[in-house]
């Protein structure tokens, strides 16, 4: 399922976006490209300060890509680390920490400040929707809609429909994601959906070739992008995403279905422990400092 063709709205959704990592920056970076004013929230100051340099940058960057739509106005974008912002939000985007109870956590409190019929969105690499709804006042608005990294750059978003999201939430997505400009592909509720049930363990098992020494990071992602056709290769996208996130979400993945596949190899629990986690700390498979 598709979203509609990219008409204009007739009005601009209000986000509030919950949490200024990357993704929380990535999801901003996006509506405000699109002219959507944004309310970002984070309970650390300092990292809300340093996410208003990085979305400065991104945006510059998003235009010199021209992957926003010429002619229109940036949105406005505000920060604060009340959840209070949430209470007049057309929807709310959680983007915080890829871990079950504290996005049930906040979900649960955000759900009691919005008025009834507010459109809320986890975004979500794995955590089942319907998992998370079970938290909310009104289960039936909740909708897990998993964008990939950068989402300004990326034109599809995986939208999750868990066991109680009502058809209005359903729609309430599918005219964000017109505003976005994003294609919407539509599935079905279940541990690490579609794009991550099947990534994820792909990269853990190209991290588990490196750390048993068949050949380097470099090497893995040589074959896989030159005989696989993949685009970046998977150790360069585990960086990407974070190599903490990842192991968040094969731990979930590893929890929910048994599979052992999606037990995070030791090489990945190393590099997390020595900090080394990808393009957002400088250092994870590769070097970027």
């Amino acid at each position: 399922m598709t979203a509609a063709p990219y008409d204009d709205p007739p009005q601009r959704p209000a986000l509030t976006v919950l949490g200024a990592g990357v993704m929380g920056v990535g999801i901003t970076v996006l509506a405000l490209g699109h002219g959507l004013p944004v309310h970002l929230v984070d309970i650390d100051r300092d990292r809300l300060d340093r996410a208003a340099d990085l979305i400065d940058g991104e945006l510059r960057l998003a235009e010199l890509m021209g992957a926003l739509p010429a002619g229109t106005a940036l949105g406005t974008l505000a920060t604060g680390t009340s959840l209070k912002a949430a209470a007049g939000a057309t929807a709310v985007v959680e983007a915080v920490t890829e871990n079950a109870a504290i996005k049930a956590a906040v979900l649960s409190e955000v759900s009691g400040l919005v008025r009834p019929g507010t459109l809320l969105i986890t975004n979500t690499s794995s955590i089942p929707v319907d998992e998370l709804a079970g938290a909310l006042e009104r289960p039936e608005e909740l909708v897990g809609t998993h964008f990939m990294n950068p989402p300004y750059l990326i034109g599809t978003a995986e939208v999750v429909r868990g066991a109680r999201t009502a058809d209005s939430a359903m729609a309430a997505v599918a005219a964000l994601l017109t505003a976005l400009r994003r294609r919407a592909v539509v599935v079905r509720d279940a541990p690490g959906f579609v794009t991550s049930r099947i990534l994820h363990p792909m990269i853990n098992d190209a991290a588990r070739v490196v750390e048993e020494g068949t050949a380097t990071a470099e090497d893995v992602d040589a074959l896989m992008q030159g005989c696989l056709g993949h685009p970046t290769g998977p150790l360069r996208t585990a960086d990407l995403i974070g190599i903490d996130n990842l192991v968040d979400s094969l731990t979930v993945l590893h929890e929910r279905t048994g599979d052992d596949g999606c037990r995070p190899a030791e090489l990945l629990l190393r590099l997390v422990r020595e900090g080394r986690l990808g393009r957002k700390s400088g250092r994870g498979f590769y070097d970027y400092t």
